[in-house]
């Protein structure tokens, strides 16, 4: 498995809020950034089985070096905050 015990971690303090979460790269660059109604759920999907993953998303879960997240009041503020995050940073895999 190649998930980091550093990633381990952080995947055990996620909320169960709704949020905006950023998948890093190991050199820390953003390469990913997604919502959630719960960032707890969401983002832990990405490390079950990669079995049912399209070829983009398991390439994305292979370079998912850490992981953070700014929680927000509702899913609607997280849709907002998703669009200018994406248009802050244009995540590679969310060009894509």
């Amino acid at each position: 498995d190649y998930m980091t015990d550093l990633l381990a971690a952080k995947l055990k303090e996620l909320p169960r809020a709704p949020g905006v979460y950023f998948h890093k790269d190991a050199s820390g660059e953003i390469i990913y950034v997604g919502k959630a109604a719960i960032l707890k759920n969401r983002v832990r999907q990405y490390f079950q089985s990669t079995r049912d993953m399209d070829v983009k998303t398991r390439a994305l879960v292979e370079e998912i070096a850490d992981v953070d997240w700014l929680e927000t009041d509702s899913e609607l503020d997280a849709l907002f905050l998703e669009s200018e995050m994406v248009k802050r940073y244009m995540p590679r895999f969310n060009i894509l």
